[in-house]
């Protein structure tokens, strides 16, 4: 049986590249090299791209994964393209200049670099599906997403509309209002907004939202960026140092309540996972506590009455298709500790795939390995593919 050619996406220029990095090793690590030949496209954080040898085991340190020896220069976006082609025709696939080096046959650091136009020297493997393991801004906003699209290669994730709103959190927040779902209260005010009416603004979350409260980017993820505001003086710094991340910003309201997650995974008939709970160990999640050191707290299941479970699973399912999601998302909970009210906090359309994460985790407590896991997010790739295909716009009548 022939293998299905997978395509790794991950680096990114993004302040989430090594948790990208992470994914990435860890996603190989657990992919079935019996169904799947694995092609590394790796993104350098200056934004080139570079293509690795097929990867054959699992890699044993992520930094393998950078392709930065032998100093080669970056893959350009028309190479790029090319590269990847059209798994849908039956065209001969463009091919790498002569000066390209042709993929060994085994594992190598070595990259194959790609520049300039494309010649008939080389035949670049044709990839069947592309797995973005892009964390952050230009990988979970719809970015890269957009020209997967273009090029008409089934991809595992949401689409361009779900993860572009999953990034933006007040789009987001505006989609599940619009839903009926349960939110705590926020504000928010772009770079220009906040210098023209600071005073109104300040008056607005004081009355609104009261101390403390968050500040946020809103359009960043992992946790980064978040900023506690306990007085005037606090929040006007929180602001500061949320621009330099945004132009837009979010606040949101203190909410005393437990963080429960759930992952769904599913096109046209989602479905929810067992809730978790994490607590990081400093109080409050961070990006090192997600990604780095693993020393966030997991309770797998949460430990919550029947009639909780079920609302939260219901929730997540309804918040994923409240942004059209597809493929794979978690959503975040609050648990209000004084009346049990579920407050739906944010979803996720790219989460964390590394031994850390919640995602897998909470799948293999519902049953599902992560091998069984990847091979459905794949499946889940074509079927979405198939499912947006308009005949009419296929031939050229």
């Amino acid at each position: 049986m022939k293998k299905i050619r997978i395509g790794i996406i991950y680096g990114g220029k993004s302040g989430e590249h090594e948790a990208s990095l992470s994914t990435a090793k860890a996603v190989i690590g657990e992919i079935d090299f019996d169904k799947y030949e694995v092609y590394p496209f790796y993104i350098t954080k200056s934004g080139e791209w570079r293509m690795g040898a097929q990867v054959l085991a699992p890699v044993d340190d992520k930094k393998r994964l950078t392709f930065e020896q032998g100093g080669a220069a970056g893959v350009n976006a028309e190479a790029w393209a090319a590269l990847f082609g059209s798994p849908s025709s039956g065209e001969p696939q463009p091919a790498l200049p002569p000066s390209a080096e042709a993929a060994p046959s085994a594992p190598s650091s070595k990259p194959v670099v790609v520049s300039g136009a494309p010649s008939a020297a080389y035949a670049a493997p044709k990839v069947d599906v592309a797995f973005p393991l892009l964390h952050g801004t230009l990988g979970e906003d719809g970015a890269v997403q957009g020209l997967l699209e273009m090029l008409d290669v089934p991809y595992v994730g949401a689409g361009v509309l779900a993860t572009a709103v999953g990034m933006d959190k007040v789009a987001m927040k505006k989609m599940f209002a619009s839903a009926g779902l349960p939110q705590c209260v926020y504000r928010y005010f772009t770079r220009k907004q906040w210098e023209r009416d600071r005073s109104y603004f300040l008056m607005e979350i004081e009355m609104s939202l009261g101390y403390p409260c968050f500040v946020k980017p809103a359009n960043l993820g992992a946790s980064a960026g978040i900023f506690k505001a306990r007085n005037r003086e606090e929040l006007i710094e929180a602001v500061r140092e949320a621009f330099s991340y945004d132009r837009k910003v979010i606040v949101e309201e203190f909410v005393d309540a437990r963080e429960i997650e759930v992952s769904v995974l599913g096109n046209e008939a989602p479905r929810a996972s067992v809730p978790g709970e994490i607590v990081a160990a400093a109080g409050a999640l961070d990006y090192k506590a997600k990604y780095a050191d693993g020393k966030s707290v997991m309770t797998i299941p949460a430990d919550l009455p029947l009639e909780t479970v079920q609302e939260a699973q219901e929730l997540a399912v309804r918040a994923f298709q409240a942004i059209e999601g597809s493929g794979l998302s978690h959503v975040d909970f609050f648990l209000k500790r004084d009346d049990g009210k579920l407050l739906v906090n944010e979803i996720d359309t790219l989460p964390g795939l590394t031994s850390f994460s919640m995602y897998p985790k909470l799948w293999k407590e519902s049953g599902l390995a992560y091998r069984e896991l990847l091979d459905e997010l794949i499946r889940l790739a074509v079927e979405r593919r198939e499912e947006r295909r308009n005949p009419k716009y296929d031939t050229d009548e």
